[in-house]
């Protein structure tokens, strides 16, 4: 069906002996959306992509993968980029797609053709025949994503593929991703990163030791996490505590006062404070007012950051 979801997961769970490593994961993913994989080192989000390839079964739950049980059965429709590259290191980039697109069902011309100009449209086309041993660590990523990609799969699954790549490699990658969405592709990746996420992402999914904190669109995970504000002057944190809204103040001297950051309660609007600390009469010297981002909200909910009173249970 046309509206059915590219994968849909429903109370997921896998355990190795006692370990619980994923914990009754339930998500949907549009077809041709973006979908960002989040959580710190160990949340299970590799596991779970092993589930869903099929490579590992659940302990309990049930998964579906462009509308089949079990990932294997469509693993033609599928490319997966691994966290852990396994290129052959004689191989050349040309070599290695055709290699790998014949698994997939590609002839070796049509591989190579597909590679030659996806490489040259990351900027490698001066390395096509150089050996992969004798390439960058970020050139050889790039490479093992070019393979992933040779047989044009409906569902691309990255697993930390920003991971070791510089800053121009990183920004080729997200390009690349954006084109293979707009050409009907749904993409999945993870990562910790949340720059990458917050650009590209239609909807996210945090995950910490293994259960689900977040499912929405990036706005929506912003608006978890409280505003803040940058205040200079000779101000006390216990002044600025003291204010309406304000949840917690973090202090640092400066060589004339002090610099605060305070971190507001959920739906207080900085300028409110601000009003507040005006009226007051506090010698405020200068302010900045901060949105909350992904990554904010991120630290938040995994509980990387510790949870503020008032935005437990948000």
């Amino acid at each position: 069906m046309a509206d059915a979801p590219a994968l849909e997961l429903t109370d997921v769970t896998r355990r190795f002996g006692d370990r619980t490593v994923v914990d009754q994961l339930s998500f949907r993913v549009a077809r041709g959306a973006v979908f960002g994989f989040l959580g710190p080192n160990g949340a299970g989000k590799t596991t779970t992509l092993r589930m869903i390839l099929g490579l590992v079964a659940p302990t309990s739950g049930r998964l579906t993968v462009l509308g089949a049980a079990d990932g294997r059965r469509v693993r033609d429709r599928i490319g997966f980029l691994p966290e852990e590259r396994g290129l052959h290191p004689r191989m050349t980039p040309l070599q290695a797609a055709a290699f790998l697109g014949a698994l997939k069902g590609v002839p070796a011309r049509a591989a190579r053709q597909k590679a030659r100009s996806l490489l040259e449209g990351l900027g490698l086309g001066a390395s096509l025949n150089t050996q992969i041993r004798r390439l960058s660590k970020g050139m050889a990523q790039q490479v093992a994503l070019v393979c992933t990609l040779v047989h044009d799969p409906e569902l691309l699954i990255l697993d930390e593929p920003f991971s070791g790549l510089d800053p121009g490699h990183q920004q080729a990658l997200e390009i690349l991703i954006r084109e293979r969405a707009a050409a009907g592709a749904t993409v999945v990746f993870s990562t910790h990163v949340m720059s990458h996420a917050e650009r590209l992402c239609d909807q996210v999914v945090l995950l910490a030791k293994g259960r689900k904190v977040f499912d929405g669109t990036v706005p929506q995970a912003r608006s978890q996490a409280p505003g803040r504000l940058i205040l200079e002057g000779d101000l006390t944190p216990e002044a600025i505590s003291a204010l309406p809204g304000v949840a917690e103040v973090a202090a640092s001297d400066l060589p004339e006062g002090r610099r605060l950051e305070v971190w507001l309660a959920p739906g207080m609007e900085p300028h409110q404070t601000l009003s507040a600390a005006f009226r007051a009469g506090l010698p405020v010297r200068r302010f900045e007012s901060r949105e909350p981002g992904l990554h904010e909200a991120f630290l938040l909910l995994t509980g990387a950051r510790a949870a503020l009173p008032e935005v437990e249970g948000a």
